[in-house]
């Protein structure tokens, strides 16, 4: 790809995520071409309609949420009982400081079931397993919590509440970081209420990725 045509999809990609930020996924693609700075056709060329954008938005945040949470996996291979413990909260800063990137997928929208989809999430998920496995090992962390409660917690505590002043969301977003690590802690009163969460991708595994189709990457 020449260096402007790269530069005019890395515009309409930063310009989807803030129509979708603000307008929902079905915010009109001439809106979203005129905030790239980009003509209607150019919009197309690089993205022939509306799912393929989304699927590349939603790519590029599991991207992002993936070296995220492989980061934390190395903190928790660090020395110290307390390793895991900050491994998680790596993790969710990690989450808040990236939240402009993750319009999609923690923010809702389209799911995509297509290969490299799958096998994304299936290594998002490896590795919260991973950092939780590792703290249970060191008596860091209680049992009953899964990768699935990890990225529940990233999206609620990125997603910041209508009409939060700016200057409030990151002491706010820090707030519940420590709160939920507080809840993380082995020996807490109250068991988790089950069954344990899922979501539609934690069943997903590397054979259903192989078998899945294969989409066009924009």
């Amino acid at each position: 790809m020449r260096a402007d045509a790269r530069r005019n999809q890395q515009r309409i990609l930063d310009a989807a995520r803030a129509m979708f930020s603000e307008h929902g996924t079905a915010a009109p693609l001439d809106d979203i071409a005129r905030r790239a700075h980009v003509s209607i056709a150019t919009l197309y060329r690089r993205f022939p309609d509306r799912a393929a954008l989304c699927r590349q938005v939603a790519i590029e945040g599991y991207e992002t949420v993936l070296a995220e949470a492989r980061a934390a996996q190395e903190v928790a291979e660090e020395g110290g009982p307390d390793a895991p413990l900050r491994a998680v909260e790596r993790f969710l800063t990690g989450m808040v400081d990236q939240r402009s990137r993750l319009v999609l997928p923690l923010f809702g929208g389209p799911a995509f079931h297509d290969r490299e989809a799958i096998v994304l999430r299936h290594r998002i998920t490896g590795s919260l397993e991973a950092v939780l496995a590792r703290g249970r090992e060191r008596g860091a962390v209680r049992d009953d919590v899964n990768s699935i409660d990890l990225l529940m917690a990233a999206a609620m505590i990125s997603r910041p509440l209508p009409n939060t002043p700016p200057e409030w969301l990151d002491t706010t977003a820090r707030r519940h970081i420590a709160v939920h690590l507080d809840g993380l802690r082995p020996g807490a009163t109250h068991h988790l209420p089950g069954p344990e969460p899922e979501h539609a991708f934690s069943r997903e595994t590397p054979t259903a990725a192989e078998n899945a189709p294969t989409e066009h990457r924009a």
